[in-house]
């Protein structure tokens, strides 16, 4: 999705919906003003620092956040459009205090550092656009490697255990091909209001993540639904016929409705599907 005039007439739709929650949030996380997400159930004490990864590319400026003691099972986490930032710290922090050592990355590297959305998730769409049009198939695959190699590298993850992977809006694609890109070690894809998940194309993310042997969430905003109502139904019976486990809904809530410095954030939606996260991590990273 991601077009600036179908993004204005989404938030106004919602907005007058009642579908929108706590749109103030934006311009404070955008501006660098962290906002308390609810409490992990039984959150244990983490600890978090910016870290730099060796890709092909380039070095990768990131956020790891794991619990203070002991081993977990590792997290990789792409982020939307608007990149690595505040909102997005604060739930890497919260999923770190659920048990796991999470990365969060900034695909944008390559050309700029975080944060690369001035605003957080209230930036014009057309100020990142062209940051993302520089990532394609192979950025995501060569990313997704070295990413999940530093991960096994670090003391705080258990690699007895598989990574889980997670991803907003363009995320969602990375999160998919993580799991191509890496098959041994991805047991968990989690996309919400994810984009181009299933094209056309013989190297559609969703072709790719059904040879592997991952679970999947996929947590659908209604607007997309409706611009492309059939790609759910071709999500579910590939993964059906690869025999994948595979959760696919549409939520009440338009396009970027999870972080919480979206201008559409729907909280009660966003819980919702961070509940399912959750569920999901609890089974496939056993």
């Amino acid at each position: 999705m991601c077009e600036q005039d179908q993004f204005e007439r989404d938030r106004l739709e919602y907005e007058a919906r009642g579908l929108v929650t706590r749109r103030q949030f934006g311009v404070l996380l955008g501006a660098g003003v962290s906002m308390m997400l609810p409490r992990a159930a039984n959150a244990v004490t983490v600890t978090g620092s910016d870290v730099s990864i060796t890709t092909p590319d380039g070095t990768c400026d990131a956020f790891f956040v794991h619990p203070a003691t002991g081993q977990a099972p590792a997290v990789l986490v792409w982020p939307d459009i608007f990149g690595l930032r505040p909102a997005f710290r604060d739930m890497g922090k919260r999923l770190a205090e659920s048990g796991y050592a999470v990365l969060v990355v900034n695909p944008f590297y390559r050309v700029k550092k975080a944060p690369t959305a001035e605003q957080g998730g209230a930036t014009p769409i057309d100020q990142v656009r062209p940051l993302a049009q520089g990532l394609n198939e192979a950025t995501h695959m060569t990313d997704a490697r070295a990413f999940i190699a530093w991960l096994d590298q670090q003391k705080p993850v258990a690699r007895s255990r598989k990574v889980g992977t997670q991803g907003y809006c363009m995320g969602g694609p990375m999160a998919f091909r993580t799991a191509a890109a890496v098959p041994d070690r991805v047991g968990a894809v989690a996309s919400f209001h994810g984009g181009g998940l299933a094209t056309t194309a013989p190297n559609s993310p969703h072709l790719q993540a059904a040879a592997t042997k991952a679970q999947f969430l996929i947590a659908v905003a209604e607007n997309d639904d409706k611009r492309n109502p059939t790609e759910k139904d071709t999500l579910r019976e590939t993964f059906t016929k690869a025999n994948l486990p595979a959760e696919i809904e549409v939520y009440a809530a338009a396009h970027g409705w999870c972080p919480p410095d979206s201008r559409v954030y729907n909280e009660p939606l966003a819980e919702k599907a961070w509940a399912r996260l959750l569920a999901l991590y609890a089974k496939a990273l056993a």
